[in-house]
């Protein structure tokens, strides 16, 4: 995998995710962040070879929901690896960002290791 997008309204977030993700080992060369799903599609048409997404659920101005059905529609990327990470507290929210064709999803405070194992089956 060699770039990583990811889309939360939170830059300390943001900073946390990219560092466990080297926590992790996983491998990425590129760190690529947006603050909400609309910088998040903005990112994803300026550089087509982005291998991996994980997003935020609450974010202001396109939440997490309305930028997966973005990505899987008016982007046409079907098979781009999505992973959402949200709060306990947003499970309806999370089955309705799976339903439309997010890949996984990681529930905050997340480790290094369910990290990984969320993205095991992408990391080929």
């Amino acid at each position: 995998m060699n770039k990583v997008l990811i889309v939360d309204d939170s830059a300390t977030m943001r900073k946390i995710i990219t560092r466990v993700l080297r926590q992790a080992e996983i491998p990425c060369n590129t760190v690529l962040e947006a603050g909400n799903g609309v910088e998040g599609l903005a990112k994803l048409a300026s550089d087509p070879d982005i291998d991996l997404i994980l997003s935020d659920i609450n974010m202001p101005e396109m939440n997490g929901v309305d930028f997966v059905k973005a990505v899987r529609t008016a982007h046409a990327k079907e098979k781009l690896p999505m992973i959402m990470v949200t709060t306990e507290g947003g499970e309806a929210m999370m089955k309705n960002a799976l339903d439309l064709g997010a890949n996984g999803y990681v529930t905050k405070p997340f480790t290094p290791e369910s990290i990984r194992a969320a993205l095991e089956a992408y990391l080929g």
